[in-house]
Formats: structure tokens, sequence, C-alpha cells
């Protein structure tokens, strides 16, 4: 098997300091380099990089699929957490009184694959889904 590396994303953002704020205040995100259109973030050791993009005249529609009784948004990111780091976040955005799409929770009990999810929306609508397994051997089960 491959050793796991980290992986890049790169996503827009049509107010660089609002986003700057999210990732660094709600999800705890270090800053690593930056120019005046992009900002790299240390998202759970993963690159993510924002991108200034200006918002567009009408609002992008997020598609979803449904998955496990949930209209999933599409397209998503996030990183699989461990179980305890899920739920301090879980507890952390609580707090924060973020709206949730989809409240975090509980998905494919007692089948392959089960896992705490939640997903949620950046400042520029981008939609993250943050996930844990209790057993991370279920990752890729079918």
């Amino acid at each position: 098997m491959t050793p796991l590396t980290p992986f890049h994303i790169a996503i827009p953002a049509y107010d660089l300091e609002e986003a700057r704020k999210f990732y660094r205040e709600v999800l705890g995100c270090s800053e690593g380099r930056s120019d005046t259109h992009w900002t790299d973030f240390n998202l759970y050791g993963h690159q993510l990089v924002v991108h200034y993009k200006p918002r567009p005249a009408n609002a992008p529609v997020h598609h979803h699929n449904p998955v496990d009784g949930h209209d999933v948004p599409i397209p998503h990111y996030g990183v699989v957490l461990t179980w305890e780091l899920w739920h301090e976040l879980e507890a952390k955005l609580k707090a924060l009184n973020m709206h949730f799409i989809i409240e975090p929770g509980i998905r494919f009990q007692g089948k392959p694959g089960e896992q705490a999810t939640m997903f949620f929306l950046d400042p520029s609508g981008n939609a993250l889904e943050f996930k844990a397994f209790k057993d991370m051997g279920q990752l890729f089960a079918k």
C-alpha cells in the first residue's frame, strides 16, 4: 500500500479576508504562504489553497446525490478525522452555531463503512464534509 501523503486542493473564495478568518478561527487552520489573490492553509496536515474569485452574479447551485437518506452536496471536500477529533470539531461548530447542511450524525449505522459525518458551507459556499470512523479499517469497506 502507498504511504498516505497530504492532498492539495484549491478552492474559490469570494472574500479572502473572510475565508482567512473562517479557516483560521472556525477550523483552526494555520496559514502558510499567501499573495494578494490566494492563501495556503494547513487543513489537518493537508494543503488547502483559497484563491480569490469574484462573486458571480448568480449564486452557484450545488448538485446533490442521495446517500443514506440525505442529499449530499456535490462537489464537497473535507478530511477524515480520528473519532475524538471529529467529536471535538462537532462540539466547536455547534458552540459557534454553525448551520449544517447535514447535521452531525452516524451514517451507514451497523453496516460496512459506518461513519460519523457532518456537512456545512464555508463563507463562499464551498461544501465541506468531515467524517470519522471508529474503525479506520472501514474507510474503504465494501
